[in-house]
């Protein structure tokens, strides 16, 4: 079975095609095709004047038709698209939406903060790790940050912030607002044992290569502090230079770390494991869920 996801963030639009195939165990196997990334940055249009600007509905638009024609190319028969943030954020995203369905005949559903927060869970991965340990997954975006915290296999809680990285280099992140995640985290996750976090994003993502840590190896939360240290004396440039980033990548991963970091300590977290996980990964999950419910009703 091919399934495919987009998802149009604050920073990046991304489409990824996976293949489902049955496993040893008979579960499934999820494996990917094709992960496209572009840099539409929609954040800095929305969290600056309410709304997308001309320039950037335009290359929304474009991005879509090309990703259409790819899952054409690919035969992909089943798709979900959500846009997440700054989608949520602009005034005239409706009328995008309808645009992007006229041209494309692609249908973008915009879900809430804590839609996201359980799309991103439905990848499991805290399934797979020890009973005795509680985790914290930590889902850093450019216009929001989502929090599922899962412990003794059940999920206690999920939870949206308008806490980005884009919305920090905007100065639009008030210390109200940081108290207000601080006092969340520490109320909510007291009491449990050895909390550890799971990260996804392409930020986290980033810096787990820069560690040249090995894949299943956490990242502690010291090394995170480093890496912002190191990163924050270092001009845009530098960091493009010095890391091989992409310039999309090289101004927010600061902002990220900070959220990353701040996360951790209010959680009492001092790792945090890095699967590669994103909300692309927990769409196709849940579109695998929904096609297979709709050929048992067939």
């Amino acid at each position: 079975m091919r399934l495919a996801a987009i998802d149009i963030g604050s920073n990046a639009a991304r489409l990824l095609i996976t293949d489902v195939i049955p496993g040893l165990q008979g579960e499934p196997e999820f494996i990917k095709v094709v992960l496209v990334r572009v840099p539409l940055r929609l954040g800095f249009d929305v969290f600056d004047k309410g709304e997308i600007s001309p320039g950037k509905s335009d290359k929304i638009i474009k991005t879509i038709k090309a990703y259409k024609l790819l899952l054409d190319v690919y035969e992909v028969k089943h798709l979900k698209a959500c846009a997440t943030s700054a989608m949520r954020d602009a005034v005239n995203a409706p009328e995008i939406i309808k645009k992007v369905q006229t041209e494309t005949g692609i249908g973008i559903e915009v879900i809430t903060g804590d839609q996201e927060a359980s799309l991103i869970y439905e990848n499991h991965i805290a399934e797979n790790l020890s009973v005795e340990e509680s985790y914290l997954y930590i889902d850093v975006g450019g216009g929001s940050t989502e929090l599922t915290f899962f412990s003794d296999g059940k999920m206690v809680f999920k939870k949206s912030f308008n806490i980005g990285t884009i919305r920090l280099l905007k100065n639009q992140v008030t210390e109200a607002a940081w108290d207000e995640m601080k006092e969340f985290i520490r109320n909510k996750t007291k009491g449990y044992h050895h909390v550890t976090a799971i990260g996804s994003g392409g930020n986290i993502n980033k810096i787990f290569s820069i560690s040249k840590r090995k894949e299943g190896k956490a990242l502690t939360l010291e090394l995170l502090r480093d890496y912002y240290k190191e990163f924050s004396n270092l001009s845009l440039s530098q960091r493009i230079t010095l890391h091989k980033l992409r310039e999309d990548r090289a101004d927010v991963i600061v902002p990220a770390l900070l959220i990353y970091i701040n996360v951790m300590r209010w959680a009492d977290a001092q790792e945090i494991f890095v699967p590669k996980i994103g909300l692309a990964d927990g769409l196709i999950h849940n579109l695998y869920e929904e096609v297979k419910l709709r050929e048992l009703e067939v």
